[in-house]
């Protein structure tokens, strides 16, 4: 018979069964808790969506949920959890991140393989942030406590399920809120959706164009100097505090709110050379271009000679030759003995910008030439160079020190400029921005989602040799090359260094207005009313958090 205690005696009878406990729990937690440790895993997730750091797919996360809390959560299967889950749980996180895309990183592991280890070191530093870091500790710890009480895979299930929520809660991307409708639309026409504004966009821009003349032959002849600079926005100049050199007080013309469309340098060196034609998608940079886009071609045609000077050696990504598939005959100046304080993140030598354009300005003064269009790329601020004296010191930290020196030896070659007493135009046009501070979607230097922080650059028209008779002009309406194309051609037809002196205001009038679309391989960004919707790859439209503006 059983004992009182409910225990059988020693006689009489089987003894009774153990109770049957239900499996553990794949680490901490109620064992009733069939994901254990990975419900973590999807409240993390969930707390960085609601941060803007990530998107959120929620099929393919409910896919990995219920199969971490189903199949794999059964005895028989419970051991092969980690090695399943931990890669899926890795790629799930990549897929839902605003990073590229797997094609696109393996499309450019050629490029990266380029880089130095310090570099690589750098750039995986960026990612690590001390407030997502200490907001996701306290969130284990919460839900070490929650998890001595209560099931939380129910908790991980359910912020699941809501995260979705959070996005319906936005205003939907167009056909909600009123367009900048052309004024032969009725007033209360819906936007049209992003990307019938888009293809609208690129149909507006295909056959708009912008012819060059010779200059009058009686006007006393020019240079034209084009200062094609990598990695200088805005928002960088926020950053640093730089909006305030004297070299960007000196300008006559400033376009404010210029758009130079792409983020890296390839793309962006194609777009100024074909400034004369409206804005391209990104997929048709690399097919030739029409000559009537042509600008250093068209310049050409105009009368000038053209000079090619760069402070590097052009080598990286193909820049040179991209340059030459743009209609530039002329060969880039030779760099040798010429000071070459910093190091690229391929190690290439990066030449003294006031030293090299000291060398072509030498060189200029012993041309025959009448007329010369010199285009001259640095990429001095670029995102991975290392000071040669102080090799250790992280690019990012430099480089504050780095467009000071930059602005102050363009500063200083345009003081040359006038003192050797040749007339001329100095162009300031960025390639792009150094995205210094990053943002919600992508970390600092990273420049593949082309937000307004990045594209938006100062660029600007210097008259050197002309006598002033009007205030210096700033251009606040949406613009990109083909508006400073119209200004270089207004120059040609009207050179500002004749005795009536130079009014900046009588070359700024009816600037062709573009509207802003970035575009870069991996994605695309437009405005729309007062917000900036963003493509990915395939992906939906979505608004940009908090794009930073000029």
């Amino acid at each position: 018979m059983d004992s009182p205690n409910g225990q059988a005696g020693e006689t009489g009878g089987e003894p009774a069964p153990a109770a049957m406990k239900p499996p553990p729990a794949f680490g901490l937690g109620r064992a009733s808790d069939r994901l254990g440790w990975w419900s973590l895993y999807f409240i993390a997730k969930v707390l960085l969506f609601w941060r803007g750091l990530v998107g959120f797919h929620l099929v393919e996360n409910l896919v990995l949920l219920a199969l971490l809390a189903g199949p794999l959560a059964a005895p028989r299967f419970r051991r092969y959890r980690p090695w399943v889950g931990v890669p899926a749980a890795a790629a799930l996180l990549y897929y839902d991140s605003w990073l590229p895309s797997a094609s696109r990183v393996l499309a450019k592991a050629g490029l990266v393989s380029g880089f130095s280890a310090d570099y690589l070191a750098e750039l995986a530093g960026r990612f690590v942030s001390v407030p997502v870091l200490a907001m996701l500790a306290v969130a284990a710890a919460a839900w070490f406590v929650v998890a001595r009480l209560a099931r939380t895979d129910v908790f991980a299930l359910a912020a699941t399920v809501a995260a979705p929520l959070l996005l319906a809660s936005a205003p939907p991307p167009g056909g909600a809120s009123p367009s900048p409708a052309p004024s032969t639309a009725a007033t209360n026409s819906p936007a049209p959706g992003p990307d019938a504004q888009l293809e609208a966009f690129y149909r507006q821009e295909a056959p708009r164009a912008v012819p060059f003349a010779k200059p009058p032959e009686a006007s006393p002849p020019f240079d034209i100097v084009f200062l094609h600079v990598c990695s200088l926005s805005w928002d960088d100049l926020k950053v640093t505090g730089g909006e305030q050199h004297p070299f960007l007080k000196s300008f006559d013309i400033v376009l404010r709110r210029f758009n130079s469309v792409s983020t890296y340098s390839g793309p962006s060196v194609i777009r100024i050379l074909r400034a004369r034609c409206g804005q391209q998608p990104q997929a048709a940079l690399y097919s030739p271009a029409p000559e009537r886009c042509l600008l250093l071609a068209g310049l050409e045609g105009a009368g000038f000679e053209t000079n090619l000077v760069l402070n590097h050696d052009g080598h990286f990504d193909d820049f040179l030759k991209l340059v030459k598939a743009q209609g530039v005959a002329a060969s880039p100046m030779p760099l040798a003995g010429i000071p070459a304080p910093q190091r690229s993140f391929d190690e290439s030598r990066i030449h003294d910008d006031q030293a090299v354009l000291s060398r072509w300005l030498e060189a200029r003064g012993k041309s025959p030439a009448a007329r010369v269009a010199a285009f001259y790329n640095t990429v001095s601020l670029h995102d991975g160079n290392r000071l040669a004296a102080d090799p250790g010191k992280a690019s990012r930290d430099t480089y504050k020190a780095r467009q000071a020196k930059l602005l102050d030896d363009l500063d200083a070659f345009v003081k040359k400029l006038e003192a050797s007493g040749r007339r001329a135009v100095v162009v300031l046009v960025p390639e792009h921005g150094a995205a210094m501070r990053g943002d919600a979607m992508q970390i600092a230097g990273l420049r593949e989602i082309p937000s307004p922080a990045i594209t938006l650059v100062p660029v600007a028209i210097r008259v050197v040799g002309a006598r002033r008779a009007g205030d210096p002009v700033t251009v606040d309406q949406p613009a990109s090359y083909l508006a400073l194309s119209q200004l270089v051609a207004r120059l040609l037809e009207k050179p500002p260094f004749g005795p009536q002196g130079f009014r900046p205001g009588d070359y700024t009038a009816g600037l062709p207005v573009t509207d802003f679309v970035g575009e870069s391989e991996a994605a695309i960004v437009l405005r729309q009313d007062d917000r900036f919707l963003v493509r990915q790859e395939k992906d939906a439209w979505r608004e940009l958090p908090a794009p930073a503006m000029p």
